[in-house]
């Protein structure tokens, strides 16, 4: 029985996906066999000696230690796209707050007082205050060009908008998937002085970090927009709000408010509602819930941020995983003890990802404990474990 431990509210239709025969699911669990969260930081968390998988009911996963879990042996599982129609919904939502200046006509009726007529009067009165533009013919800038980044740009085509992108880890596959319309960008600076709007979609990495700062803000347009549903510290905060209180920068939408933005005008901040719908919650937890069951139950390993991915159909009944250190003759060391202990392998498959490498095999009869033993005291093996059909 495979023990599984929730560290937030997990989608039930995602932990539907877990038969119960096969699985015990709680938010309190010693030794679990694997763990899903989704905002739950991990950092300070000990890692169970029993864990074998993490699986993030979302994209980001700044808040799981990454180096631990892959020194330790363990894959990070997301669900990149899973997410990606709520936040480009939000985006283009956001271009319309901001486009519009809805977000202060609404605080402007609010504060309206008097009899009906009375406030006919005023409505029309100060309606011009807040006109703003139509967004065909506008350009926007859309940073990353992943599952989400790829709608956002298609998207705002279909509106009639001039898109720029820019993305240097752009796939094959994901390049097919955008409008040939879209125009492409060498770096980020190079877009800013051209966009009306600049739209963010990358993970929080060192190099990503304070993408838009204090001294490329400057190249911007006075009315330009900047929108950041992706993760806090992408965007420097206070350069952008310095920007807009210097007239300088025309609007800021952020999922992450802070005090910084909540005392500057023309920021509109949104309480990291970038992925909050029931939808993509169940979506998140569906595929995360496969792709960790697929790990558990097979070896084969899917969309996981830390290591290669890897899928072999079975080719037996029994059947042979092992992670270790990215280094010269292990292949050879693990298939040497296996011959020596008379075990025939019918399939292999071998794939790394930087410091990690990750072996399937599948042989023809039951793999003994003390085969196990030798192959873990192996010099660079993190883990090594037995999957019976």
């Amino acid at each position: 029985m495979y023990q599984i431990l929730t560290l937030n509210n997990i989608s039930a239709v995602g932990l539907e996906k877990f038969p119960t025969d096969l699985y015990q699911i709680s938010d309190d669990v010693a030794s679990p066999d694997a763990i899903i969260l989704r905002s739950f930081k991990m950092h300070d968390m000990p890692i169970p000696a029993s864990l074998k998988a993490v699986g993030r009911a979302g994209a980001g996963v700044n808040n799981i230690p990454l180096d631990a879990m892959s020194k330790a042996g363990i894959p990070v599982f997301n669900a990149p796209g899973a997410n990606a129609n709520a936040v480009k919904e939000l985006v283009i939502a956001s271009l319309f707050l901001s486009a519009r200046n809805i977000s202060e006509a609404i605080k402007y009726t609010e504060g309206l007082q008097g009899e009906d007529a009375e406030l006919g009067k005023l409505v029309e009165a100060g309606k011009k205050k807040y006109a703003g533009f139509e967004l065909p013919g506008r350009t926007i800038g859309v940073v990353g060009l992943g599952a989400i980044g790829r709608m956002v740009a298609n998207t705002c085509v279909n509106l009639g908008m001039n898109v720029v992108g820019f993305d240097p880890g752009l796939t094959v596959d994901g390049a097919w998937q955008l409008s040939a319309q879209i125009e492409r960008a060498n770096s980020v600076d190079e877009m800013l002085s051209k966009v009306d709007f600049l739209t963010v979609h990358v993970p929080l990495i060192d190099a990503t970090r304070d993408l838009i700062n204090a001294d490329n803000v400057q190249k911007m347009k006075p009315t330009a927009v900047v929108i950041n549903l992706a993760r806090g510290g992408i965007i420097n905060d206070a350069a952008v709000c310095d920007a807009i209180d210097a007239g300088k920068l025309g609007c800021y939408v952020t999922d992450f408010p802070n005090n910084r933005t909540k005392q500057t005008p023309k920021v509109i901040g949104l309480p990291h509602l970038g992925a909050s719908t029931g939808e993509a919650e169940d979506n998140c937890a569906v595929m995360v819930a496969n792709q960790v069951r697929d790990y558990l139950e097979t070896g084969n390993i899917t969309n996981s941020v830390n290591f290669p991915n890897v899928s072999m159909p079975r080719g037996t009944d029994h059947r042979l995983v092992v992670c270790n250190q990215n280094v010269p003759n292990m292949v050879g060391q693990i298939s040497t003890i296996l011959a020596d202990a008379n075990l025939n392998i019918n399939d292999m498959i071998n794939q790394s990802r930087g410091d990690v490498a990750y072996t399937i095999v599948d042989v023809d009869s039951a793999i003994p404990s003390d085969v196990i033993s030798t192959i873990k005291q192996l010099d660079g093996v993190m883990i090594a474990r037995t999957i019976q059909a």
